[in-house]
């Protein structure tokens, strides 16, 4: 009963919060990937679920009264963001609110056996907009001016004006989604998810693999670049806009992916014994 009434209230809670989310932020292309953490975040609730039974004796259940306070304060930040339309507190209150749940209804124990989980569901929180223009636009220009410079390299007919590229007839502007601190988040975010399921023992390794996700982000933004001026320089500018170009968004994460496993790869055979 008292998790079937905390559902419940989570439920009411959050249940506009999300359909803000995904009629807003969620439905564009910088963050449309709201809805594939969220399922991530699910599962590995669900994965973790073991710690929510019902505890053996002689289980430490220690369960502190600061959890009454980390649940208010919470409450506190959902009920201003909700009423100031601001969809970065609702979203962030949802990590201490279930943090307190945990807290409340299974002691510390309990929590700390979903630190993960909790840890990332920060990637649900949308980006504040002032920290992405201030991002941005310098990761922008340098993987257009990579990018242009690449595809020069092998012959292509190509020049730079800021974060607008001539390919050919073409012109192509590097927008945000292709090239800005949304890719790094999101990517930043399979980085992590990868470190939790493969479970390294090395702390140092783990480090290290988390430190490399942001180069990997811009080489993998620099491919996606890359790989769309030479859909639209051979194919036309109408498949660079339509169908491929949301496979050249496949494109990064792959090659994302593969860089992630290529750098574990070496970090495995520099420190064998990790």
């Amino acid at each position: 009963m008292p998790w079937a009434l905390a559902a419940a209230g989570l439920a009411a809670l959050y249940g506009p919060t999300l359909r803000d989310l995904f009629q807003t932020v969620w439905s564009t292309d910088e963050q449309g990937h709201g809805p594939v953490v969220l399922a991530l975040c699910l599962w590995l609730f669900w994965r973790q679920r073991s710690a929510l039974a019902e505890p053996r004796a002689g289980i430490d259940l220690t369960r502190p009264a600061w959890g009454w306070a980390i649940l208010a304060v919470a409450l506190l930040l959902h009920v201003f963001g909700r009423s100031q339309r601001i969809l970065s507190a609702q979203a962030l209150s949802a990590v201490p609110v279930l943090l307190g749940i945990l807290l409340l209804f299974r002691g510390v124990r309990a929590a700390r056996a979903m630190w993960f989980p909790l840890l990332f569901m920060l990637f649900l929180v949308p980006l504040p907009a002032a920290l992405v223009e201030a991002v941005t636009q310098p990761m922008k220009l340098a993987v257009s001016s990579v990018a242009a410079d690449l595809l020069y390299a092998v012959g292509y007919p190509v020049a730079r004006s800021g974060v607008i590229l001539q390919v050919g007839p073409y012109q192509l502007l590097v927008a945000d989604a292709c090239a800005g601190l949304y890719t790094l988040f999101t990517l930043e975010a399979m980085g992590l998810l990868y470190l939790n399921v493969v479970r390294f023992s090395s702390t140092v390794r783990n480090v290290l693999l988390a430190l490399l996700i942001v180069p990997i982000s811009f080489v993998a933004n620099v491919i996606r670049v890359i790989a769309l001026s030479l859909i639209t320089y051979h194919l036309g500018d109408a498949a660079g806009q339509g169908f491929l170009h949301g496979l050249a968004g496949m494109v990064l994460f792959l090659s994302a992916l593969m860089l992630i496993v290529g750098c574990d790869s070496l970090l495995r055979w520099a420190r064998p014994a990790s």
